[in-house]
């Protein structure tokens, strides 16, 4: 029972750290930082920061069977899933984005169903359908969500972000099982830099530092430090305890929290919509909290 509070405490605190970032990140592109720009400092200093956590943990040896597994993980997790959804975020809007996100938990009880046999019941249905109504309903009523011409090509990529985002928590899920979150944050993140190196290194080069402001780089230092590390920590750790459903369901809290974090620094107001966004979600958050009593024989 510990476990899954524990495990449900990590996704609440990975998904107010996701939520915050579609603003934050937001404000560094395109004027000071090029999205890839970004994702090579994301993804070398969490590799960087995960590396020497590790050195003070006893070391976990990864079997050779295990590293197509690693790499397919860092394929969708990180390269495929962070260079589309910065690329995609710097063409469309943050509503934009947080609705076509909302899409990310079914594809992952679609591909848990085929890719490692989860089943899809009732109990995941209920959760998919109340998270989605409460998120879309208050992302519809938080603005104008345009799907024109102008942000079509970033919506698109936001898209195939949630694909790829979904198929990695699927993928992840059997290493979790075998090995600690830190083991295999160090490898994904080591060999994602791999994999993101050749499409952003030229452009780093080429930036202008010196004309981004102190508070830009603070907004850098988070999506570094708190959207990579922590919140890939934590929402890898909670994989050890439950199902890869239960972890995306938690998405739905994402535009909730970067509401209620807007009401509690004065920029926005508590309205019926968001009461009833709240009720449905945490609804299904509560219902992606239950688990199946073993029957007594």
């Amino acid at each position: 029972m510990k476990k899954i509070i524990t495990a449900h405490f990590a996704l609440f605190g990975a998904n107010l750290i996701f939520g915050l970032n579609y603003v934050i990140a937001k404000g560094i592109m395109p004027d000071f930082l090029q999205p890839r720009v970004i994702i090579l400092f994301r993804v070398v200093g969490a590799s960087l920061i995960f590396w020497l956590v590790s050195l003070f943990f006893k070391t976990e040896k990864v079997d050779k069977k295990d590293i197509p597994r690693l790499l397919l993980c860092a394929l969708f997790g990180i390269a495929i899933n962070q260079i589309l959804f910065f690329e995609g975020l710097n063409l469309t809007t943050p509503i934009n984005a947080s609705i076509i996100m909302v899409g990310t938990p079914i594809l992952v009880l679609v591909l848990s169903h085929f890719l490692i046999s989860d089943k899809i019941t009732l109990n995941k249905t209920i959760v998919i359908f109340l998270g989605a109504t409460g998120a879309a309903y208050l992302i519809l009523n938080q603005g104008d969500i345009s799907f024109s011409s102008d942000t079509f090509s970033g919506n698109i990529l936001v898209l195939i972000n949630a694909a790829s985002y979904a198929t990695f928590l699927v993928i992840v899920k059997p290493l979790m099982k075998k090995y600690s979150a830190l083991t295999i944050m160090k490898w994904v993140f080591l060999i994602g830099i791999f994999f993101i190196l050749p499409f952003s290194a030229k452009l780093a080069i080429e930036a202008n530092y010196e004309v981004i402001p102190f508070r830009i780089w603070m907004s850098v230092s988070y999506v570094i430090i708190f959207t990579t590390v922590f919140a890939y920590f934590l929402n890898n750790f909670s994989l050890k305890t439950v199902s890869p459903t239960v972890n995306s369901a938690y998405i739905y809290l994402q535009p909730f929290l970067a509401a209620l974090v807007a009401v509690w620094v004065g920029e926005d107001n508590i309205t019926m919509t968001k009461v009833i966004a709240a009720i449905l979600i945490f609804l299904g958050v509560y219902f992606a909290s239950l688990r199946k009593r073993p029957i007594k024989k």
